[in-house]
């Protein structure tokens, strides 16, 4: 009776395990069909490390681990005495160049005054040298004028002269005659003498001139120079004002900040520490920022495309399931970014399927309840069709 029991029930058990084998057989092949889905995925985020950009003792650390922080928010501090110190002496640098400018352009007033002053006197000698020219000609006029004089004067003398000698005029007359002929050849010698001094003077004045049109030129090019000195001084302002800015930047990164919003992780700085400029002190994760990278096969993306849903189930929350959005395929697979990266042309070829690092948008990462990490393990299922 048992052996025929056995004999029924075997092979509605067998029936059962087919059937229930093949339900399940169908739903995975089903699944296949309609989802590719991945593993090899994790949580991204921007994780920047922050730097000092001098080096330094540190004083003061003004946060904790995993703190959370704003941009601009001050994470330490570094003795800044010398910095300090360097800015005063950039301060005092820029006043004493701007003190020089002043100084100059004082000078370059100076000059150009002189350059006035020398214009004024060459007018007034060239005023002067024409009186002098015009002295020397009514001399010569003069002179002409004596000279016609003496030739009358010397004719009516040898007139009188014969006339008396033959006595026909009386001594009287012929005296008179004699003294007009004296008085015209001293009238003569007076003009001519006025003549030498009107030409001495013009000469005086003329040399008068050519020291006066020295000292002009003299004073242009001492105002040039002045001028060239000016410039120069400014420049030299310029370059005190740039080493003055440089020296505040410099005592500015002395003040260690944050350069964005996010949570302290990984600090290694700790008061009484000298700092390396470039040398990592603390990371700032931001975590309101987080993104799936899901390294589908090579075989799989070719039924993706992006703008296509994903269902991510993080591997710290059991049984909640996010949404999100396919953004983008990488370049190239995450192969060709290793520090060796394959090389099938070496001769000894072996095919391996390549994985393509894939970004996925999850829809809602700020739940405070269920924070999101970078790093942490997620599956993601992307529907097909």
């Amino acid at each position: 009776m048992a052996e025929n029991k056995s004999k029924i029930v075997r092979p509605i058990i067998l029936s059962a395990v087919l059937l229930t084998a093949g339900y399940f057989g169908y739903n995975k092949v089903s699944y296949m069909l309609h989802n590719e889905d991945t593993e090899n995925s994790q949580l991204e985020s921007n994780i920047i490390p922050v730097l000092p950009k001098i080096g330094g003792w540190v004083t003061e650390v003004l946060v904790k681990d995993n703190q959370m922080v704003k941009a601009g928010d001050t994470l330490a501090k570094m003795d800044d005495r010398d910095l300090r110190i360097r800015v005063q002496q950039a301060e005092v640098a820029l006043k004493n160049a701007e003190a020089n400018v002043a100084l100059i352009a004082s000078n370059s007033t100076t000059a150009t005054a002189q350059v006035n002053t020398s214009d004024a006197s060459l007018q007034a000698q060239t005023a002067g040298i024409e009186t002098a020219n015009a002295q020397i000609a009514t001399a010569n006029a003069t002179v002409e004028a004596a000279k016609i004089r003496v030739w009358k004067a010397t004719q009516d003398f040898n007139r009188f002269k014969t006339l008396f000698e033959q006595k026909s005029i009386p001594a009287q007359q012929f005296d008179a005659a004699k003294a007009e002929k004296e008085a015209a050849d001293a009238a003569v010698e007076v003009a001519q003498r006025q003549v030498s001094t009107a030409q001495a003077g013009l000469t005086v004045v003329q040399k008068q001139t050519g020291i006066g049109e020295a000292q002009k030129s003299a004073a242009k090019t001492q105002v040039n120079s002045v001028s060239k000195q000016v410039d120069l001084a400014k420049t030299v302002v310029e370059q005190r004002k740039a080493e003055l800015e440089l020296a505040k930047l410099q005592w500015s990164y002395a003040v260690v900040t944050a350069p964005m919003a996010g949570q302290i992780s990984k600090k290694s700085i700790q008061v009484g520490q000298l700092l390396n400029a470039g040398a990592p002190i603390l990371n700032i994760v931001d975590n309101q920022n987080v993104w799936v990278v899901a390294n589908f096969k090579e075989t799989q993306i070719g039924n993706m495309q992006a703008g296509d849903k994903v269902q991510i189930k993080v591997d710290a929350y059991k049984g909640v399931e996010f949404q999100g959005t396919i953004e983008s395929f990488s370049g190239a697979t995450g192969a060709k970014f290793s520090l060796l990266p394959p090389d099938n042309a070496t001769g000894n070829f072996v095919k391996v399927i390549q994985r393509v690092p894939t970004k996925i948008l999850i829809a809602d990462n700020h739940n405070p309840k269920m924070p999101l990490r970078a790093g942490m393990s997620v599956n993601v299922v992307v529907p097909v069709h």
